[in-house]
């Protein structure tokens, strides 16, 4: 079973202490909320390179959903500028709850990069330790990375409706979302017919951190996930997704991303959508 997805705040100042260190990259943003880029302008884990999500790691919202998968040129481009090579080994963050984050680790990992951590708890873990954060801009890296997109599953909307009956489709949104009683950003409100609801949030502890691995199992086996289970994940926009993506992993079980997620569904007047607390 996979134990070195997640690196603790005290691990990660080790690792950059010695001879061959992380590049470490800033990945926070939020729906709605703040540019991340101010927040790393205010302060960030020394040596970090900052990432835009919107920009780096995603391709211009349209037809395909709000954060479609980015261009692999302009992803390689950006992970290059912050110092990616692909024998070193990468660390990413956000601020605290590894939502954004995943998606580069994600990311990383679907382009071919086989050494990808996560900062458990973000850079409130790292305050919290009693760590510096810094206010200087490093220079750009000499990285080399040349991404190779296709190295983990993802799913279009065909596969993922048909996923619904034949395996597990989960939805990664707020219960509320799931449930077609809210809908902030997206052309319709509902869920994916036959999609179970497992909200990210649920995979956390109060301070962000992932929950232990047995509690993450008895939550995934408890909504049908089991190692031998076909799981495909949307959300939104292919962003929290990620992060549930991340947590299956911690347990042993690998899903495929629907990146185009409700953002792409909703948009397309012909594909159903269902309402309520149940899976229908």
């Amino acid at each position: 079973m996979e134990t070195t997805t997640l690196i603790t705040a005290l691990e990660l100042s080790a690792a950059l202490a010695g001879a061959r260190p992380p590049a470490v990259l800033d990945i926070r943003w939020q729906l709605g909320g703040p540019p991340g880029a101010q927040e790393y302008a205010a302060g960030h884990i020394p040596g970090a390179h900052y990432l835009d999500l919107d920009h780096d790691l995603a391709a211009a919202p349209g037809a395909a959903g709000r954060h479609p998968l980015p261009d692999p040129e302009v992803l390689g481009a950006a992970l290059r500028r912050a110092g990616v090579t692909a024998d070193r080994e990468v660390v990413v963050y956000d601020a605290a709850t590894s939502a954004s984050a995943a998606r580069a680790w994600w990311l990383l990992r679907w382009a071919g990069h086989r050494r990808v951590r996560v900062l458990d708890g973000g850079l409130a873990a790292w305050s919290a330790a009693g760590l510096p954060v810094d206010q200087a801009v490093p220079q750009d890296g000499r990285g080399d990375f040349a991404p190779a997109p296709g190295a983990l599953p993802t799913l279009d909307a065909d596969a993922a409706a048909a996923l619904a009956g034949s395996g597990l489709l989960l939805d990664a949104r707020a219960g509320e979302r799931y449930r077609g009683e809210v809908e902030p950003v997206d052309p319709r409100a509902g869920h994916i017919p036959g999609a179970v609801s497992a909200p990210t949030t649920d995979n956390l502890r109060a301070d962000g951190r992932f929950l232990p691995v047995d509690a993450l199992a008895e939550r995934f086996a408890a909504l049908g996930a089991k190692p031998d289970t076909q799981v495909g994940v949307y959300c939104g926009s292919g962003v929290t997704a990620a992060h549930e993506l991340l947590a299956l992993h911690l347990v042993g079980i690998d899903g495929a991303l629907y990146p185009g997620s409700w953002s792409e569904w909703s948009g397309q007047p012909d594909r159903p959508a269902a309402t309520g607390p149940e899976r229908g």
